[in-house]
């Protein structure tokens, strides 16, 4: 279930990313390297588990200009799940300027054939200023939202551009979205809801589908619950995302 907040913040970046239209003119951002920005839309994206640095570079690099509340990332550039061949990394040039070397790492296998390598480096740099932003409003929100995969590609984004944000990814990859969890996949632990509903439940199975807890809450007020080693299977609706207490619950 996508998360209220989120889904309210995206409507103050997306007017941030209009107001930011045409503001390139200085030739620092990727529209100056010949890229358009991309569609504003809604945060999206996966994750288990990028202020922000938008990574700087000489005049004339292609980075995206910086602001307190980020646009969105829009559909136009692909993430590292893109499929079809890709631009050999000797050949990935902006139209104008040049990247830094950290840029040039990122977008490695990562730019299609045929498409501006700046518009891909914006969808980066644009998923590290969402983080930038939600982690100024609520850490957990910011966690969540990689865990659940509403930011999408913040490992590559965060571990190319904004490594800052890395303890964001890893505490994410320890946190379970909603949904339905067995196996290997339960960690025994305790962990707390970040960001739910009103119409938060969650169920907690053993073996043979006993059952060990289960609770609801319409507070939406953060609940905590601990996973024992005997779990089997973990079921959370409305909750949006449990994270770890403690490094990995």
């Amino acid at each position: 279930m996508r998360n209220p907040f989120l889904a309210g913040a995206a409507v103050v970046l997306t007017a941030a990313a209009l107001a930011a239209c045409g503001s390139s003119a200085d030739g620092n951002g990727p529209e100056a390297a010949g890229a358009q920005r991309p569609a504003a839309s809604g945060p999206s994206a996966p994750g288990p588990s990028a202020t922000t640095s938008t990574p700087s570079g000489t005049t004339g690099t292609p980075t995206a200009t910086a602001t307190e509340e980020p646009g969105p990332a829009g559909p136009s550039a692909p993430g590292a799940a893109a499929q079809g061949p890709k631009t050999p990394a000797g050949e990935i040039t902006p139209a104008t300027g040049t990247f830094t070397e950290k840029q040039k790492k990122y977008l490695e296998d990562r730019v299609p054939k045929g498409m501006d390598p700046a518009a891909v480096l914006q969808t980066g740099q644009e998923t590290c200023d969402k983080l930038r932003y939600l982690v100024k409003a609520d850490r957990d929100t910011a966690v969540g939202a990689i865990a659940t995969g509403e930011i999408k590609d913040a490992p590559a984004a965060v571990a190319g551009l904004c490594p800052q944000h890395q303890d964001l990814v890893d505490e994410a990859a320890y946190a379970y979205p909603d949904g339905t969890h067995t196996g290997k996949a339960l960690r025994p632990g305790v962990y707390r809801s970040a960001s739910p509903t009103l119409n938060c439940s969650w169920q907690i199975e053993g073996a043979d589908g006993k059952e060990l807890a289960s609770g609801t809450s319409d507070t939406g007020e953060s609940r905590k619950i601990t996973i024992p080693k005997s779990a089997r299977t973990f079921t959370s609706t409305g909750c949006y995302a449990w994270l770890p207490e403690g490094a990995k619950g």
